[in-house]
């Protein structure tokens, strides 16, 4: 058979077609973010006859920024460093401004990040100064050798890297406040109130198939000793894997650390063969409620699946991807 070489003019429409291909395929990379204001008890009566639209006014404020950053390509990891970055300055959830109080009366912050074509992973625990959390956590991963920075020498390396502070009362609101005395005292809780359990979250993946987690919390009202529950526990509370899913955690922080669910989550996908939906149903609704454990996880995979799955009454959440689904929700459908 004769082979003609190939003419300058055949060599650029080969070449043209090619990245038109490659072109399609990023195209065709899915992208998705689903973000979460924690899980508990949470009654039609407490969220008023308005039927909680604050609440829903504020998750999709978090929800729509975080994909905003993904639709104009940017990264996962800055898409859910923004929605929690959001949801840390929105006073109705328990991350930030508004997180609920120590026996002290104070405000001790926790959260994490992590990405997962790298596993790297940065948390910080017990600061009472860092406005934003979050950003801290992502600092520690970019700019530390560390995974963890707990307390005073976290905000002593807040420092170094020029964070701004403010002062703990910042984090402090009237609710809080009044809800921590009545735990104190013994008195019931208003039929109409939300007691704060929970956490704030987001997973994403981006454009380039890339995934991340982050998770932010004030952790349990009247909570003593320095403790600290599973939101800044890469494990517990936040994975992040490409090779499987990005999952944050909301809950009783204590049985998520013992039942390791974020990563649990990813492995029975990564070891067992288990869809997203069939490993968030596992661990959330079989594994967890079997130990006792209360609670949700929100998780998206590299192909742009989304699970949203919560053994609690409700959890605050939302989810929007390329398909063009955009969710936001309190209770089970």
């Amino acid at each position: 058979m004769l082979r003609l070489p190939l003419t300058a003019a055949a060599l650029l429409i080969i070449a043209c077609s090619q990245g038109t291909a490659r072109a399609d395929e990023i195209r065709r990379q899915p992208i998705a973010i689903a973000i979460h204001g924690g899980a508990g008890v949470i009654s039609r009566e407490q969220l008023g006859p308005d039927d909680g639209a604050n609440y829903r006014a504020a998750l999709a404020l978090a929800l729509d920024a975080g994909y905003a950053v993904l639709e104009r390509g940017g990264s996962s990891l800055d898409a859910v460093s923004t929605a929690v970055r959001l949801l840390e300055d929105e006073p109705l959830f328990n991350a930030g401004r508004g997180a609920v109080l120590t026996h002290e009366g104070t405000a001790e912050l926790d959260a994490s990040i992590m990405t997962g074509h790298d596993l790297k992973a940065g948390a910080v625990a017990g600061v009472k100064r860092i406005r934003n959390p979050i950003d801290l956590a992502r600092k520690v991963m970019e700019d530390s050798p560390h995974v963890m920075l707990y307390g005073e020498g976290a905000e002593n390396f807040a420092a170094s890297r020029g964070f701004e502070f403010v002062d703990n009362a910042f984090f402090i609101t009237p609710q809080r406040q009044r809800q921590l005395q009545r735990v104190l005292t013994g008195a019931t809780q208003p039929r109409n109130e939300l007691s704060g359990l929970g956490t704030v979250g987001a997973v994403a993946v981006d454009s380039a198939g890339n995934l991340a987690a982050a998770t932010s919390t004030g952790g349990m009202t009247n909570k003593r000793w320095g403790r600290i529950g599973d939101a800044p526990i890469i494990g517990a509370g936040t994975y992040a894997n490409n090779a499987s899913c990005a999952v944050s955690a909301t809950g009783h922080g204590e049985y998520f650390i013992r039942s390791v669910v974020a990563y649990d989550v990813c492995a029975s996908i990564e070891y067992r063969g288990f869809s997203l939906a069939e490993a968030a149903r596992h661990v959330v609704k079989e594994k967890l409620v079997a130990r006792g454990g209360e609670g949700g996880i929100i998780a998206v995979d590299a192909a742009g699946n989304v699970a949203l799955e919560f053994n609690s009454p409700g959890m605050f959440r939302g989810m929007r991807d390329s398909s063009g689904r955009r969710e936001i929700a309190i209770y089970e459908k």
